[in-house]
Parts: C-alpha cells; sequence; structure tokens
C-alpha cells in the first residue's frame, strides 16, 4: 500500500484538547488454552468506555506463553476486532468461515446471534504480539446472523502526517483518510499510531464519544499528564472539547480508539454480551442445547 503523506493544511484543527480522566494499569491473566495475556480494558470500566466491552493486550517470545491458542469457544452478542502486530493466527468458525491473521492484519468478527470459533497460532516460535478488543452491539443488531471479514495489513489505509506520525486507520475516519472498517451506530475510530519523540498528533472528537488510548512503545504526553508504556488513559468528556493532541515524549506506538455510546443495558456472562438477565439465560441454554453449530 501507498502511504498518504499530510501536508499541514490537511492536519486536523483542534482548539479545545481533551483532558486525562485517569490512568489504568492492566491487569494480567490468562484465557483460552492458558494464553497469557494483559486485560486493559475490564467489565467494570464498561459503561464508562460504552460501547467497548473489552480490551486484550498480548506480546511475548515465549511460545509457551501462546502456543495453546484460543480452541472452540462460543459469543453472542457483539463483535470481536483483533489486530496482530507480530504473529500468525488461524480462525475457523461455524459460521463456515476461515482465515489466517498475521502481521499488521486484523479479524473483524461480527458473532451476532452466536458463534463458535477457534483461534489457533500457526507458528511453534518467535513472537506473537496484538490486541483483541471487543465492540457492543446495538439491542437490535445483537441477534443478527454471524460477519467475518479478514483485513491484511495491505489493505489498511495509511498516512504520514507533516510532523512525521505514521497512522494506520482501522476504523473510523482521520485526516480525510477512511479506515477499514465502518460502523453506522457505533462510529468506532481505532488508529495505531506511531509518534516520533517531540512530534504531536491531532485528532478531532465528537465531545459525546467516550475515547481512551493504549501507550504499546515509548511514553507520550495528553495535556499536562505523561502517559507510560502499558497504561490505558482514559480521556475526559470535557464539555465543548473537539479533539485530542497527543505528544510523543519518545518515539512511540499507540492506539486511540473512540466511539459513539450505545446507552443501552450492559448484561454479560463469559462470552455473552445481551442486555437482560433473561437474554443471557437464553444465550446459555441455546448454546448448551446445541444451537450454536460446532466449530468446522
Amino acid at each position: 500500500m501507498t502511504t498518504i503523506t499530510l501536508t499541514k493544511a490537511e492536519v486536523e484543527t483542534v482548539t479545545r484538547p481533551r483532558s486525562v480522566e485517569r490512568l489504568i494499569a492492566g491487569l494480567p491473566t490468562s484465557d483460552g488454552a492458558g494464553v497469557k495475556l494483559t486485560r486493559v480494558l475490564t467489565q467494570e470500566l464498561q459503561r464508562r468506555l460504552d460501547p467497548f466491552l473489552m480490551l486484550d493486550a498480548f506480546g511475548t517470545d515465549n511460545p509457551q506463553d501462546y502456543i495453546g491458542g484460543f480452541p472452540d469457544h462460543p459469543h453472542r452478542g457483539f463483535e470481536t476486532v483483533t489486530y496482530m502486530i507480530a504473529g500468525r493466527m488461524r480462525h475457523r468458525d461455524s459460521a463456515g468461515h476461515e482465515g489466517l491473521l498475521q502481521n499488521g492484519g486484523v479479524q473483524w468478527m461480527t458473532a451476532g446471534r452466536g458463534v463458535i470459533h477457534s483461534e489457533l497460532p500457526e507458528q511453534e516460535g518467535g513472537r506473537m504480539e496484538g490486541f483483541q478488543l471487543w465492540l457492543n452491539l446495538a439491542a437490535k443488531d445483537k441477534m443478527r446472523a454471524p460477519w467475518y471479514r479478514d483485513i491484511q495489513s495491505a489493505e489498511i489505509p495509511e498516512f504520514t502526517t507533516a510532523e512525521s506520525v505514521k497512522v494506520r486507520a482501522i476504523a473510523g475516519r482521520s485526516h480525510g483518510v477512511d479506515g477499514a472498517m465502518q460502523r453506522d451506530l457505533t462510529e468506532p475510530l481505532y488508529l495505531d499510531l506511531e509518534i516520533p519523540a517531540g512530534a504531536s498528533f491531532t485528532q478531532a472528537l465528537p465531545p459525546s464519544h467516550n475515547a481512551f488510548v493504549y501507550v504499546y512503545r515509548g511514553t507520550l504526553r495528553i495535556g499536562e499528564t505523561q502517559v507510560p508504556v502499558q497504561r490505558m488513559a482514559i480521556l475526559n468528556n470535557d464539555a465543548g472539547s473537539d479533539g485530542v493532541v497527543l505528544t510523543g515524549s519518545a518515539d512511540t506506538r499507540a492506539l486511540l480508539i473512540a466511539g459513539k455510546p450505545l446507552g443501552e443495558p450492559i448484561a454479560q456472562y463469559g462470552p455473552f454480551v445481551m442486555n437482560t438477565s433473561d437474554e443471557i439465560f437464553q444465550a446459555v441454554q441455546d448454546y448448551r442445547s446445541g444451537r450454536f453449530a460446532a466449530a468446522a
């Protein structure tokens, strides 16, 4: 893919930038068949960061930390967005989808009314690094048919600002560039940023959208707040704000994620996210009764 270089005139202007509400350190945990990861966005933050339900970060050179992968498991009621920085992971699901997630690529899956899938590494050594984000579905869409898209690295639009900030636009719109994915109701913005030391990146954001930044290399500054590596900065929904300004304190890699809140009840039981307890009970019953087809 050819990377677009923006002129200063094309850079989004932010005159009332958001401040940082708080910094979050993720919780080390494991999932699947023993895959070690850090849960950055936990269940306690779902209301605050609606429409986002979870963000996991994983990264290791030790194959024992990832080799078991994620064998067959169910989902209902939301979307998963898996972004692979390094490594190879094979996806298969009960709706008949299959794809290889690899360096720089994204796997976007809508679980909808129910799907069973597996994500298993196709490597026995080397680095495995990436992120999985859970994006909620509106009540009217929770029982829609499952859907899946593999987005290879070359399909993700990239641009470079006049301050040499490199941007990969996974979802949403930034500086006039449409990301690889769009969603009408939740309007997710998902950017992977490479910010040189001393450079700044501006991004316009509607004041009502919830937004956060996760630093996975280096460190950056948002207003008066330093955000160190492996920390998530939740951005204030400041009245009258028009965006955010991120400045690299060192050479930095970070995710900027924002979206429009659904404002609906959230009921979660493990891999099922619905609006009521009754819907959760039904999801569990449907799964146990074999109404989710076995994965291929």
